[in-house]
């Protein structure tokens, strides 16, 4: 049994990170204590708790758990699992089972339209869990009969802890003195960004190589690694890092490289295609506003055609997005704007630029003096930040 497998927390109490959902009178420890359970998708990346928390639901409340993924599931597996629940229910009324759904954002339109009934008539209580936005990926019917729970990276002090448990199997089994300094627990916490499951593999692997955890040994485990892309997680976040950089340096060799990495490994079109979205405008920006244009039309086209076709979309949208010239002052400008609006909340519009529907307002300068072409020098920004400028044209 894996060591991941080993340390799966059996109770609240146990349980490392989200303590905005778990801790003292937050929702989801209300609602496991209580007993009171209900259709709930987790959203979060990997190896945060998604799954263990669907199992401590499930067995707070004595319910059969169900664990599908959608990666491989589809609707034949939920028609043969409500036939076999309809069945029991015959035989021995009992409480709805949990089907918990992992990567329910791989469910199709189709699919998720088949699980609808279900959920509504209570005959299962759906827990889904998704590394994808839901809003963008559950149809609307089965997300407003759900109760969406955000999670969070694990904190550096959260992996800590999570180190130490591990020492403490590894030493529980083999008797040996093990130890991390300083210098290696940092690094091993850096390169698990916050997913206890990686932290927990290269702890296991390392171990198992070396029979002990120094930073060198930590860093040849990595390096001697398979090179893979886990569809269901494991590399998802580092591959598509690798793409946007790529992209980013306009080298558009690398960016195919690891646009065919994510392909290969089945990653869905459209989480692709909205990554390309999202650069078009936040690195390329005013250099080339085309590329919004063409990564729009990228989208609709791999939402459209799907595979195997819509590999050959992608491509021509990725050569075009890194050839093309880059310019981020649109992206900087507005987050700087941002952070101010954060700092400052909403001071004071000036007068000229208030509309004035009524006499009184009018009266009271509401209006007064505005210009529809003032001098492009004068400001129009609250009188507390009206010497900022915020954006350039330089790249």
């Amino acid at each position: 049994m894996s060591l991941a497998l080993i340390l799966r927390p059996q109770s609240l109490a146990e349980f490392i990170g989200q303590k905005h959902l778990v801790g003292e009178d937050k929702p989801l420890r209300i609602a496991i204590e209580k007993g009171h359970v209900f259709s709930m998708i987790f959203w979060g990346p990997p190896g945060v708790g998604k799954t263990t928390l669907a199992r401590m639901i499930a067995h707070s409340q004595g319910r059969e758990f169900v664990e599908f993924s959608a990666v491989s599931a589809g609707k034949k597996d939920i028609q043969q699992l409500m036939q076999r629940i309809d069945t029991m229910q015959q035989l021995k009324p009992q409480l709805a089972p949990i089907l918990f759904l992992d990567e329910i954002h791989r469910f199709n339109k189709a699919q998720q339209d088949y699980l609808l009934p279900f959920v509504e008539e209570g005959r299962i209580v759906l827990i889904g869990a998704t590394t994808e936005n839901p809003s963008f990926e559950i149809i609307s019917a089965l997300l407003s009969r759900s109760k969406v729970f955000t999670l969070q990276p694990l904190s550096s002090d959260e992996l800590k802890i999570l180190v130490k448990r591990a020492i403490k199997e590894l030493i529980k089994q083999t008797g040996k003195k093990i130890k991390v300094d300083a210098e290696a627990e940092a690094w091993l916490i850096n390169f698990s960004a916050g997913d206890a499951r990686k932290l927990l593999n290269l702890v296991e692997n390392t171990f198992e190589l070396y029979s002990n955890l120094s930073l060198d040994s930590l860093k040849s485990t990595l390096q001697t690694s398979a090179i893979k892309y886990d569809k269901d997680g494991e590399e998802h976040y580092d591959t598509i890092s690798a793409f946007i950089k790529s992209m980013r340096a306009s080298n558009v060799d690398a960016a195919l490289y690891y646009l065919a990495r994510m392909v290969h490994a089945g990653e869905d079109p459209k989480f692709i295609a909205r990554r390309m979205v999202i650069f078009a405008s936040e690195d390329i920006g005013l250099a080339a506003p085309t590329a919004l244009v063409v990564a729009n039309a990228v989208f609709d086209a791999v939402t459209k055609i799907g595979y195997p076709e819509a590999q050959i979309n992608l491509a021509h949208g990725v050569a075009y997005l890194a050839n093309c010239k880059k310019n981020r002052s649109a992206y900087d400008a507005y987050f700087s704007v941002l952070r101010d609006v954060e700092q400052t909340g909403n001071l004071p519009i000036p007068l000229e630029l208030r509309n004035a529907p009524t006499k009184l307002m009018k009266e009271l300068g509401y209006g007064k003096g505005y210009q529809m072409y003032p001098d492009q020098s004068k400001s129009l920004l609250p009188a507390k930040l009206k010497n900022k400028k915020y954006f350039s044209k330089s790249t």
